[in-house]
């Protein structure tokens, strides 16, 4: 596949993904007034367990959840920082597929230790809670009287036929787009992650097609496209842009040696990476016994996979806040292993 295309493909992956889990949240919250989530907002501690335990799922759309709620200020911080710790991208299937015991071992490690950071920087939620920002207009705008299906495509707007469109686009990237640049070989896997995929395209479809007017262009357009959406995209865009062309001009493993101190300093910075891929090098070079453990470990609790991107796009401050601390967690935890020879 060249090199573009696997950008453009992934761009509208990473960025649907969300759009599409960002739709329904907006609508699920409209549609109750805002009450499932009252006591989920309440419980300070279900919240850092929930999100550690979605994040450690294999794969990106656990962490994608979580930074999506968090962008609605439904999650305070500790329970972000907590699953960027357990989340580790899509490296998790590789990592399950090659050895089943070492991918159960790092992820209830990684759990174990995101749970923990949570718990410590509990105290500091009031610094660092805010108020969820979801528009309510008085009343549940998905209770009013409903224009039907056909009554919406028959008098079909603008901003309706465009978010059709793009959900058509995802899909159409998602299934077809991708089989065709990956040869007359390729063939589609149905993952746990193109399900959830699946049942995002139908129910946001679903959305946009039978919601009034007033819920499409307040919530949908002005909140959702608007606010959200076409950040993400654009840092999506950028940062995979990046990272693909740096991949094709630098081969980060000609320059590991047996030096370990070389090698955290490395874990650490590819760590940095908002995106998975680069980090699965570590893995790579642990099952062929040229790391020890704790450097894969310091990997891991570094990167949290292409959630990075969403959490960049949505707040910079944050983003770095939670890579520093993870950073501080990844030299705390790895330089007693490296000095025990783990």
């Amino acid at each position: 596949m060249p090199l573009i295309f696997e950008i453009i493909h992934e761009t509208l992956v990473i960025s649907g993904f969300v759009l599409l889990l960002m739709i329904l949240i907006e609508y699920l919250h409209a549609k109750t007034l805002g009450n499932w989530n009252e006591g989920f907002l309440k419980n300070k501690l279900i919240q850092i367990i929930f999100s550690t335990g979605f994040a450690s799922i294999p794969g990106c759309a656990g962490i994608f959840t979580i930074v999506s709620l968090y962008a609605h200020n439904l999650l305070f911080f500790p329970a972000l920082l907590s699953a960027t710790v357990a989340s580790f991208g899509d490296e998790a299937f590789i990592i399950f597929a090659y050895n089943t015991s070492i991918g159960i071992k790092l992820m209830l490690l990684l759990v174990t230790i995101g749970f923990l950071t949570g718990i410590i920087f509990f105290r500091f939620k009031e610094k660092t809670y805010k108020e969820h920002h979801f528009v309510l207009h008085g009343e549940d705008c998905c209770k009013q009287e409903k224009k039907n299906l056909t009554h919406n495509i028959r008098k079909i707007t603008f901003q309706r036929f465009l978010l059709i469109s793009t959900i058509l686009l995802i899909a159409f990237n998602m299934f077809l787009f991708s089989y065709v640049l990956e040869g007359e070989h390729s063939h589609f896997k149905l993952s746990p992650e193109s399900i959830i995929f699946i049942v995002l395209l139908g129910l946001s479809a679903f959305v946009v097609l039978t919601v009034p007017e007033h819920f499409l262009t307040e919530h949908i357009w002005e909140h959702v496209i608007k606010k959200h959406f076409f950040n993400i995209f654009v840092w999506a865009l950028v940062t995979i842009s990046v990272v693909y062309n740096l991949n094709e001009h630098i081969d980060l493993q000609k320059y590991i040696t047996n030096n370990v101190w070389l090698l955290l300093f490395l874990a650490i910075l590819i760590g940095i990476l908002p995106l998975s891929g680069p980090h699965v090098i570590f893995f790579t070079l642990f099952t062929q016994q040229l790391v020890p453990f704790s450097i894969l470990l310091a990997n891991s609790i570094v990167q949290e996979g292409h959630g990075g991107i969403l959490l960049l796009a949505d707040n910079k401050k944050t983003f770095l806040i939670i890579k520093l601390i993870k950073i501080f967690i990844a030299l705390i935890i790895s330089l007693p292993m490296i000095y025990l020879g783990l």
